[in-house]
């Protein structure tokens, strides 16, 4: 999953537009997508599900998403499923540590 900061005014195609000539990803690629607003109180989710976009959106009544922040400070971070359940449960992963276990990535599993 990749993450950036950006208007959320954008619908269906806007979003999809950031994602294809601004991140340089494809949106039918089976990943979940997520944007967040500048005072990070709202999100965005979009996801090509094989048949149609979906867009999922949530904004907090109090408070803020503390938004992981990536080591080259580029548009985009990678998520795995556990880190977005715990942004998305108010948790901070910016004072959270990954162990270093193996993980198989999407390309290694499509290899075999």
């Amino acid at each position: 999953m990749a993450l950036g900061a950006t208007d959320l005014r954008k619908g269906f195609d806007g979003l999809y537009g950031i994602v294809r000539d601004r991140l340089g990803l494809e949106v039918r690629s089976g990943h979940l997508f997520l944007f967040a607003n500048s005072r990070r109180n709202r999100l965005k989710i979009l996801y090509w599900d094989g048949s149609g976009l979906w867009i999922c959106s949530k904004r907090l009544e109090r408070g803020r998403y503390s938004w992981p922040q990536q080591a080259d400070q580029s548009d985009q971070v990678t998520l795995s499923h556990e880190e977005l359940s715990l942004l998305l449960g108010g948790i901070d992963l910016t004072r959270m540590r990954r162990k270093d276990w193996y993980r198989e990535t999407v390309l290694e599993s499509k290899k075999v």
